[in-house]
């Protein structure tokens, strides 16, 4: 995966005519490279491989980036931007491709200044731009594009981190009762996923109880939870750095004819995007299907447009799935398939399972129960 996609990215270069490719998503600099901790960028040409980091993390990725030149920024340069000029520089770049949406603008600046001073240039103005060499060309969504459609092992990684969320809602399960807290909730929940063999570096969780449940990305407070009370799950874990998402609503006590009523509906909603999605089928046609089971009822203004997105290294990306989507549903991609029903002052009701799309349909990485649970 990692020799494919530095291919790609050469192709890219050849094609485009540019010299070199400045990584700087973190996501993208893992996919790339295999580096798995923070501060790092890439520096690639058609030759050569930067990986540019700081003392702290330089046997780390010597390690994990063997055929990597590693330039110590705060040691050899002084700052990251001086270490990209000197890359540029050692390969005679006369233009650089950067992730515009994940660089700075204070860093793109300092880069540019870096690369103004072999001309003589002490500071970086709008003036002294166009005398910027190497030039800094933008170029996003190229690694974004490689990393929709997952291989082999992606995918195993994948099935990994959804079936230890899946074990740690069956555990947590058995907490949830009137007087605990959400927090204290979210903590077990965070806990559970690691015992069943997360990577230790859990990410946000949603769980919410009670009327916060309509909120779509509501924070766990310190609210107890009461009997009668939807308890709302959205979380996930890592595996090898690939994500799972999955999100399930219960009942505290017995759940009212209204609860029972917007679960139900919830549930067709789920179920008839999950049996439309096909590769080849229209992104946004999904969405159409999604809003069949509520659009003559009282409960249509409450839904929300968003109702899935892929998923790997980082928790939300490309393709998403709404109403202003261009893209068609293709193999090999891994998305959360998730409408909802969100009342304000009452309650929402969400299930998201993540799934894998298949030449002929989806397999369910999260086959957690999806029938009305009364605890």
């Amino acid at each position: 995966m990692r020799e494919e996609a530095y291919e790609l990215i050469t192709e890219y270069l050849e094609k485009e005519s540019v010299d070199a490719y400045l990584v700087s998503r973190t996501v993208n600099v893992r996919y790339v490279s295999g580096y798995t901790s923070d501060d790092a960028y890439l520096f690639l040409t058609r030759n050569k491989k930067y990986l540019i980091t700081d003392p702290r993390y330089t046997e780390l990725a010597a390690a994990e980036c063997p055929d990597y030149e590693l330039i110590d920024w705060r040691g050899s340069c002084g700052s990251v931007a001086a270490a990209v000029a000197f890359a540029a520089k050692e390969n005679g770049c006369r233009t650089i491709g950067y992730e515009e949406d994940s660089l700075t603008s204070g860093m793109f600046i300092r880069i540019c200044e870096a690369l103004l001073d072999d001309a003589g240039i002490s500071s970086y103005s709008e003036e002294s731009r166009s005398a910027v060499t190497p030039e800094l060309i933008p170029a996003d969504g190229l690694i974004e594009e490689m990393r929709k459609h997952k291989n082999p092992w992606e995918i195993k990684c994948a099935r990994a981190a959804s079936m230890i969320t899946v074990r740690a809602f069956e555990r947590i399960l058995h907490d949830i009762r009137p007087g605990v807290t959400e927090k204290e909730l979210a903590a077990n929940l965070s806990r559970y996923m690691v015992l069943e063999g997360a990577d230790t570096m859990p990410y946000g969780n949603i769980l919410i109880s009670g009327a916060r449940t309509s909120l779509l990305h509501g924070v766990p407070s310190d609210k107890a939870v009461a009997y009668g009370d939807f308890v709302l799950m959205d979380f996930g874990c890592q595996f090898h750095g690939y994500m799972s998402d999955m999100t399930r609503t219960v009942v505290v006590g017995k759940a009212d004819e209204r609860q029972r009523e917007v679960y139900r509906l919830e549930q067709q909603m789920v179920k008839e995007t999950e049996e439309f999605i096909l590769p080849g089928r229209k992104v946004k046609d999904a969405y159409e299907v999604s809003t069949r089971a509520i659009r003559e009822t009282e409960y249509y203004p409450y839904h929300y447009a968003g109702i899935g997105h892929g998923v790997g290294l980082f928790v939300h990306e490309h393709p998403f799935m709404g109403p202003r989507s261009e893209e068609v549903f293709e193999e090999n991609t891994i998305m959360t398939v998730e409408p909802g029903i969100y009342i304000p002052g009452w309650g929402g009701v969400r299930i998201e399972d993540t799934v894998l799309i298949k030449a002929d349909g989806i397999e369910n990485l999260t086959p957690a129960e999806k029938e009305l649970i009364e605890l």
